[in-house]
């Protein structure tokens, strides 16, 4: 079967809950306190972005030589990973420019759980069960950009300058062509039952974790701003 067999139904039942997770997070009070949290939870998955997908890539090449997804997989893995080769220092520049040194600093222990939880399961599957089951991770973290209508009025919500926000920005914008990018491949890609199930279940995994943490994200900082002005 094709992957995209269980993972669209998937991603149709997984997406509502993100999306409303996402928009408690840019609608609660103090936006301004806590969009530096946000940035430097997105520097923790982003900056395991290309380390996951290069380890992906290194494991289709041990697939079965029967396995007609591992060319596939490989070619899209290794380009997604020059596109995404960067994007980490583009949010260290927008912690920058809030004042922000030391991301990890703005990070209690939930919140590093949470970014571990997601970012971490990713190499199990990818070692241990398929590097198909990637695909469900990216999926839901690229399916559910800002709005462009939500960026464009942060700093004006906020009161950060607007270089803040380019991160958030250019994946409003990257992100529509990474899923079209996604959509063919799952089309196209021949996975066993099996794994098509896997890719699947990592989509309700993600999607529940990402929710999760969005919403935790939506939560003031406790003592107001976590030193920032």
């Amino acid at each position: 079967m094709t992957a995209a067999t269980l993972v669209r139904p998937a991603l149709w039942l997984t997406f509502p809950a993100v999306r409303a997770a996402a928009h408690a997070l840019w609608a609660a009070p103090r936006l301004r306190e806590r969009y530096p949290a946000y940035l430097a939870v997105m520097h923790g998955l982003i900056r395991a972005s290309v380390p996951l997908l290069e380890t992906a890539a290194g494991r289709c090449r041990l697939l079965p030589a029967d396995d007609p997804s591992a060319g596939p997989l490989a070619a899209y893995f290794g380009r997604h990973a020059e596109e995404e080769r960067g994007h980490d220092d583009w949010l260290l520049e927008d912690l920058a420019v809030l004042g922000v040194r030391q991301p990890d600093g703005l990070l209690g222990d939930d919140l590093r759980d949470d970014v571990a939880a997601l970012a971490g399961a990713q190499y199990y599957l990818i070692r241990h069960c398929h590097p198909a089951c990637l695909l469900g991770y990216i999926a839901v973290l690229e399916g559910c950009p800002p709005d462009a209508a939500v960026t464009g009025a942060l700093p004006a919500l906020t009161g950060w300058p607007g270089a803040a926000f380019r991160t958030v920005a250019e994946h409003a914008d990257l992100d529509a062509g990474h899923q079209r990018d996604l959509d063919a491949l799952l089309d196209g890609l021949t996975l066993s039952p099996a794994v098509t199930t896997a890719v699947a279940r990592n989509v309700a995994f993600t999607a529940a974790r990402a929710a999760s943490l969005l919403y935790r994200l939506a939560v003031p900082p406790p003592g107001g701003h976590h030193g920032l002005p």
